[in-house]
């Protein structure tokens, strides 16, 4: 990953291959963001006008590459747009200055354009603590790449023709001051667990089954000093886990069921993260279309971003005691793998009518949401790419946020405003609730057609332990990015809601939450 340092030099005598500055979309055109100070002064003061004559608008995004003027040791000048000035009709909080999402999408494009550079000295705006930290995220998760399968050489830029980008410093951060580097570890600790968890999303369905991901969560567990239990398939059917064990039926890859578990010593509040794992999902014996199953083994995203925000609160130092568990099961069609009319007794004790297969991750995630209830923490979060309905509802960049308690509800998704990852509350309308009667079971696993994500959501409910507050993210949209990167955002796995569980892990060991 790239490697970050803070810096008080000035642009013109850094030796890198490149300076970022920022350039915001004003009322009369681009106007320089605060950090370009001397690389405007370099111009003559001309550098908006010489980027409007290029082309440059300062929209969020944009990126124009221009050379150096005389006396810079950086041959390069990179101009990243960050959007709206603060201050004008279009823009935010202008008193706070330059948004710290604009700062990270600004910092992520330009990183990502940088690819195959060693190192680039980033001049953004930096007042502080806050855009250190947003500035770093940009820049860890915008140069991103994932190489793994790409060449069979050891050497990344063998791989791809062009490595990431090596180092970036950060100007205008103070390398003395505390509050500088505590804001920057944050970002270290937290991206480097978020693009473990990109990593897992983008790992082939053949190179991740079940026990693998048990074992690379073992092995962090380990690194971190955390406490792991993995259940296995004997484990399992012995302790009536009969939603994972009916959804991993049909693989030969069996299923497990992973306990992750982080305590503080100072910790009073405990919260449950529960992750749907299914490393490759075909539907089952309902078996998707072709064009449904290509990116199937992005169905894990919701347990990797569970196992990620659990090492990322123990790199923290957290005071609040953090469990994560991963559903893993592999979803496949076979003569032992569930049918259509099956009926699942749940290690809650109620039964399942399984009336569609390719409906599996609120199975899996049944038995572990009973798990973690019976644990009686002060909060559970589960999430999971559950439903299509989702991503017709909200498009591919949101998630659905589902409670049973409005408070919660509000509470998840401004933490999920803060951190910059799109999201939306949504509501369990109790009268869809209806549709998922069953003449045979408890319940049926499907209900009413419209609605799909908000039936899930009620599904899921009824496995939670009475009086917990709960909440469940429907990540479908977000997890997996098919089209071209945008801001911070690469193709492929992304990490959301990784940064979302952070947040809410650092506010309830602050007393925030609730």
């Amino acid at each position: 990953m790239t490697a970050l340092t803070l810096s008080t030099a000035a642009a013109p005598g850094l030796r890198a291959d490149a300076i970022v500055i920022g350039v915001a979309k004003g009322a009369q055109g681009p106007v320089l963001a605060p950090g370009a100070e001397a690389v405007n002064e370099a111009y003559d003061g001309k550098l908006a006008g010489l980027l409007e004559t290029l082309g440059a608008s300062g929209a969020e995004g944009e990126l124009t590459k221009l050379p150096s003027p005389a006396g810079f040791r950086a041959p390069l000048v990179v101009a990243v747009g960050l959007g709206a000035e603060p201050g004008t009709g279009d823009a935010e909080d202008a008193e706070d200055g330059y948004d710290a999402e604009a700062l990270r999408r600004g910092a992520g494009v330009a990183a990502r354009a940088l690819a195959g550079a060693r190192k680039a000295a980033f001049a953004l705006p930096v007042d502080g603590p806050g855009p250190v930290e947003a500035i770093g995220e940009g820049v860890l998760l915008g140069a991103y790449s994932f190489d793994t399968y790409k060449g069979g050489a050891e050497d990344p830029k063998a791989r791809n023709g062009k490595a990431p980008l090596a180092e970036a410093t950060l100007l205008g951060g103070k390398p003395r001051d505390a509050a500088h580097k505590g804001a920057l570890a944050r970002a270290v600790a937290i991206c480097e667990e978020l693009n473990r968890a990109r990593d897992l999303v983008n790992t082939p369905p053949n190179d991740l089954t079940p026990a693998d991901f048990a074992g690379i969560a073992q092995t962090a567990a380990k690194e971190h000093g955390l406490k792991v239990q993995v259940l296995d398939e004997k484990a399992l059917a012995k302790g009536g886990y009969g939603g994972i064990l009916g959804v991993g039926g049909g693989s030969e890859a069996p299923p497990r069921l992973v306990k992750l578990s982080y305590t503080h010593p100072d910790a009073d509040k405990h919260l449950a993260f529960v992750g749907k794992g299914i490393t490759y999902d075909s539907g089952g014996i309902s078996l998707k279309p072709a064009g449904h199953n290509e990116t199937m083994k992005c169905d894990m995203a919701g347990a990797a971003a569970v196992f990620a925000a659990v090492v990322a609160a123990a790199r923290l130092g957290l005071a609040v005691n953090v469990t994560g568990w991963l559903a893993l099961a592999e979803n496949m069609p076979s003569g032992s793998a569930v049918r259509p009319g099956d009926v699942l007794r749940m290690y809650s004790g109620k039964t399942v009518e399984v009336l569609n297969t390719d409906a599996e991750g609120r199975l899996v995630l049944a038995d572990a949401l009973w798990a973690a209830s019976q644990e009686n923490p002060d909060a559970i979060v589960d999430v999971a790419t559950l439903t299509g309905a989702m991503m017709l509802a909200l498009g591919s960049r949101t998630f659905g946020v589902m409670a049973n308690d409005e408070a919660f509800r509000s509470a998840v998704y401004e933490a999920a405003e803060e951190v910059g990852e799109p999201a939306w509350p949504m509501p369990l309308p109790e009268h869809l609730r209806k549709g998922m009667d069953s003449p045979v079971a408890d319940i049926a696993n499907m209900g009413e057609r419209w609605g799909g994500g908000l039936v899930a959501g009620l599904f899921l409910r009824e496995f939670v332990g009475e009086d917990i507050a709960w909440a469940h993210l429907d990540i479908a949209g977000p997890a997996f990015n098919e089209g071209g990167p945008f801001g911070y955002t690469p193709k492929g796995g992304t990490g959301t809601a990784v940064r979302t569980l952070v947040r809410l892990a650092e506010l309830t060991a602050a007393g925030d939450l609730g």
